[in-house]
């Protein structure tokens, strides 16, 4: 015997932090001379033999009764390959690769960059890869865990025994690897955690890992991708087609519910089958992206993906991986986008997540006034820490690259800029300057911003921000975070308050819909009727409308042609373009068997022919942040609730004329300024008889000399009631 009985006890009681230093072939001095001993523990083995690739075999003597063996070989030249056969208590006898032959594998390039808090490739150092190491097929697992006396890997392939493959530490970096032979694609394993903080080990997921179990399971597996992409031409042309000066009009679902399998239990479409069914539908529809609620894993469905314990893993409730590439891919080919919700502004508290990951707040604040989000349960990822710059810069990395997501939508932005956000006084904590503002969480962003712009150009970044934070669209050059586009929280709010009120009483909140243009320009908006505005006693957007049926359809056919005619990109959430009366729920279907009336229908039809209008008519995209693009004709007549303005592309000639009724009440010869004389033709009307409308109003107008309205010409038009009618002057 060789070791200590201490050493003995602490292996033996998974308490050594560093087998590297005793397992595996090691050369000691016995009374003065040099020889090479071989150790090895295996709990479960009865006898171990050493199978040297040259030589005889020997067999190792037991010397605890947990499991450890060594031998002692005269001295040799030179270590040797070997292979371990193990003859366990119960089953048969197998044989292995010894973890504890192989040396270090991280580059010193990867611990520089990790050190430095710049390595934006994290994921392909970090995590669990099968690699062949000196002809040797295995997997090697790579962890963070500065703070831990021990990390091991625990898996069915050592009997989920936190002893046996104790994993070896950088300790600079604190950084944990080790290379275990024989562990595939599809194993199953866990990182045992034990820290000088909590003498009791906790059981991880891998942060890095890219697939998870089913939950309830909680377990990473071993995974590979063998996919072969086939959107070269799209990724070609991504740059030119996602720009501010194309139309960009998003389709929100929500992966688990937009379709469910009938007298199934969950009854989920894999993402396969989601290629297949919802990819005709959205092309259909006309909507050129579709934007997918979080499909990172996560433990709890009503959470909706927002809180996260596998942040590059692809949620297995709709399958592997590879499958979610098949989507993605079969989008593309259809000349669809696809953007991703991201959360990095919290994360959840379950125990097999990122908290307290290595005994200590290692992704997190200590602080509870810093680290936690009373609202939602969840914890605040601490922005200035080496491994969560590393972690979440390489985590949108990992999506837009593995799986060629074309834009990341930033969830929870003013969340993350304040720290004083939804506390009360007394239960936060300024920063360095005393103020409010989270400076790591914005010098984040902006990290963030600029990197994937720089890896990706042509990917969008949108942020869901609702306060006045200024420049959030503006680039970080400029002193702005460097988004693409921020979510238009105040247009939504305003115009859904606007909309709820009885067109009796709307003519006194005429400016809840005037107002948003005095900020239209500020930021490249995204016009959102979004999830959060169909849940939690909010009522679905056709519930919200005033009025008896009728009006109800007819608001929600006006508030779509007045959304599209707005300055904005536009996002619509599954469901609302045939008007759903429930309120969404992610545990069911939406509600498809309601487009057998006509009024949903007619709906989803004007849906479609404003996704057809948007994507035509440049004027309602080309020049879609600045006032050139955007003229009012008349705003006064609030006693009539009537609304009047032109969408301008670049030349002179190319406009639009919208006239908006607000009101039940048909107009049969209204007066209208228009730029110039003319016929003028209106390709859109939302009381169309193909929409569920009365078919009121004109097809052709004649515009006439004589100024009105500050413009040099006029029209003579009857006004339908509760609609939103659209001209473009006839060449």
């Amino acid at each position: 015997m060789t070791l200590k009985i201490e050493e003995i006890s602490s292996i033996s009681n998974g308490e050594h932090g560093n087998l590297f230093s005793v397992l595996g072939l090691h050369d000691i001095t016995v009374r003065g001379k040099d020889k090479l001993v071989i150790r090895c523990f295996r709990p479960d083995a009865k006898s171990i033999r050493v199978l040297p690739d040259s030589g005889k075999p020997v067999e190792l003597e037991r010397v605890s009764d947990e499991g450890l063996f060594e031998y002692i070989f005269p001295r040799r030249k030179s270590r040797f390959s070997y292979k371990i056969e193990v003859k366990p208590y119960v089953g048969e006898t197998y044989v292995i690769e010894d973890a504890y032959r192989f040396g270090p594998l991280v580059s010193d390039f990867d611990l520089q960059l990790w050190g430095e808090g710049n390595h934006h490739h994290a994921y392909k150092m970090m995590g669990a890869h099968t690699k062949t190491i000196d002809g040797v097929r295995g997997t090697h697992f790579v962890v963070s865990a500065p703070s831990a006396s021990r990390v091991s890997v625990i898996g069915s392939f050592n009997n989920w025994d936190g002893r046996v493959h104790v994993m070896r530490k950088y300790i600079e970096q604190g950084i944990w690897e080790i290379f275990i032979p024989h562990v595939t694609e599809g194993d199953l394993y866990k990182f045992e955690v034990k820290s000088y903080v909590n003498n009791t080990p906790v059981k991880k997921s891998d942060p890095y890992g890219r697939l998870m179990e089913m939950r309830p399971g909680t377990a990473s597996k071993v995974w590979n991708s063998s996919y072969k992409w086939n959107d070269q031409e799209w990724m070609k042309s991504r740059a030119d087609r996602q720009h501010f000066e194309q139309p960009i009009s998003i389709y929100e679902i929500h992966p688990g519910s937009w379709k469910r399998k009938v007298g199934e239990d969950p009854g989920f479409l894999s993402y396969r089958e989601l290629a297949d069914d919802l990819v005709p539908y959205v092309k259909e529809m006309g909507f050129t992206h579709i934007e997918l609620m979080p499909i990172a894993e996560h433990p709890y469905d009503p959470s909706w993906g927002y809180q996260i314990t596998g942040y590059f893993a692809p949620t297995s409730r709709f399958g592997n991986p590879d499958d979610l590439r098949y989507f993605i891919d079969k989008c593309h080919q259809e000349n669809i986008g696809i953007i991703v919700d991201w959360v990095p502004a919290h994360f959840t508290k379950d125990e097999h997540g990122l908290r307290r990951f290595d005994g200590t707040a290692l992704y997190e604040h200590e602080d509870p006034k810093q680290g936690e989000h009373k609202d939602w349960g969840t914890c605040i990822f601490n922005y200035g820490r080496t491994e969560v710059k590393n972690f979440l810069i390489s985590n949108a990395i990992y999506w837009l690259e593995e799986f060629h997501i074309d834009g990341l939508r930033v969830d929870a932005v003013a969340s993350m800029l304040y720290l004083d956000y939804s506390r009360e006084e007394g239960d936060w904590i300024p920063n360095q300057y005393g103020g409010r503002e989270n400076i790591e969480a914005i010098n984040f962003l902006r990290r963030f911003n600029e990197v994937t712009h720089e890896y990706f150009p042509g990917v969008l970044t949108f942020a869901e921000e609702s306060t006045s934070w200024q420049g959030v669209s503006q680039p970080t050059s400029s002193g702005g975070l460097g988004f693409d586009f921020k979510w238009n929280m105040g247009w939504m709010n305003d115009t859904l308050a606007y909309f709820e009120k009885d067109p009796l009483f709307r003519k006194y909140h005429q400016d809840q819909l005037s107002f948003s243009l005095i900020y239209a320009f500020s930021e490249q908006f995204i016009l959102p009727l979004s999830h959060d505005e169909v849940v939690h006693m909010k009522q679905s957007l056709l519930s919200k409308m005033p009025g008896d049926d009728w009006q109800k359809f007819a608001n929600l056919r006006l508030l779509y042609t007045y959304m599209f005619g707005h300055p904005g990109k536009k996002l619509l959430f599954m469901s609302n373009e045939f008007a759903q009366w429930e309120e969404w729920t992610e545990s069911q279907s939406i509600d498809w068997h309601l487009l057998q009336w006509d009024t949903h229908k007619g709906i989803q039809n004007l849906v479609k022919d404003l996704n057809t209008l948007y994507k035509t008519e440049r004027a309602l995209y080309e020049v879609d942040t600045k006032w050139e693009g955007f003229q009012w004709i008349d705003i006064s007549d609030a006693d009539n609730c009537l609304l009047s303005f032109i969408r301008r592309g670049k030349t002179p000639d190319d406009f639009l004329v919208f006239i908006l009724n607000f009101t039940p009440t048909t107009h049969n010869v209204y007066r209208f300024g228009v730029p110039k004389a003319g016929k003028y033709e209106v390709i859109l009307n939302s009381d169309s008889s193909f929409y569920g409308g009365s078919n009121a109003g004109p097809t052709v107008v004649e515009g006439l000399e004589g100024g009105w309205h500050n413009q040099p010409c006029h029209i003579n038009i009857p006004i339908p009631p509760l609609a939103g009618i659209v001209l473009k002057p006839k060449n």
